[in-house]
């Protein structure tokens, strides 16, 4: 069965923007899981514009179903993460001022890193992911770097799925495939909604989960 993740940073976002605590992302959160989130996923970014770090802590607290962090694995986050122990983090190569999540990592150049991330999270009992686009040789070597799954990032997805469903789709089918022979499990993330998610869950094989935030 394939899990629903749901993204709560818009919440936060609106939060900040009014000031206070409203709306309160931990009530959001919580109203999640009691209509059927299998799962809460947050990113909390250097400049605290919607997650902050403290949000964190206290979601860590109350939750009863999987958290699931998401960032660039810097010595601040990592820390967090190290701290929190969520069931999954989710590795995105953001640029500090990077407006949302726009390229997955090249797993090649950064091999060596994201192994290393990888087996510190893994000491700690966390499971890890590891963004990706839909390129094979990406997914292959996200493999070698020691993850349990990688997040397919599907913008370009999203972006082509109402001019030709079937071509904007087969790029990540055969990406899926290719997880799987690499022994991963599969989630997905980014600009997918309820306009082009069913399509994507009935022809995507193999898939564990999906976040979804602003859809």
């Amino acid at each position: 069965m394939t899990r629903l993740s749901v993204n709560i940073n818009k919440i936060a976002t609106i939060r900040n923007a009014r000031g206070g605590n409203n709306p309160d992302v931990v009530a959001a959160a919580l109203f999640c899981e009691k209509v059927g989130a299998q799962g809460i996923t947050v990113h909390p970014r250097p400049d605290a514009r919607h997650i902050r770090y403290e949000d964190v802590f206290s979601l860590k607290e109350v939750l009863s179903t999987e958290f699931n962090i998401e960032g660039n694995p810097t010595l601040e986050f990592v820390d967090l993460v190290m701290q929190v122990k969520p069931a999954q983090v989710t590795m995105v190569p953001d640029a500090v001022d990077a407006i949302t999540s726009n390229a997955g990592w090249d797993t090649i150049k950064n091999k060596a890193f994201l192994r290393d991330v990888c087996e510190k999270f893994h000491s700690n009992g966390i499971r890890c992911s590891i963004f990706v686009d839909p390129d094979e040789r990406m997914i292959e070597n996200a493999a070698d770097c020691g993850c349990d799954r990688i997040e397919l990032y599907t913008f370009e997805y999203a972006k082509q799925f109402p001019v030709n469903p079937h071509t904007a789709i087969e790029p990540f089918r055969k990406a899926a495939i290719k997880a799987h022979e690499c022994g991963l499990l599969i989630n997905a993330g980014h600009d997918l909604s309820l306009e082009n998610l069913h399509y994507f869950y009935q022809t995507i094989p193999h898939l564990a989960e999906v976040s979804i935030g602003h859809a």
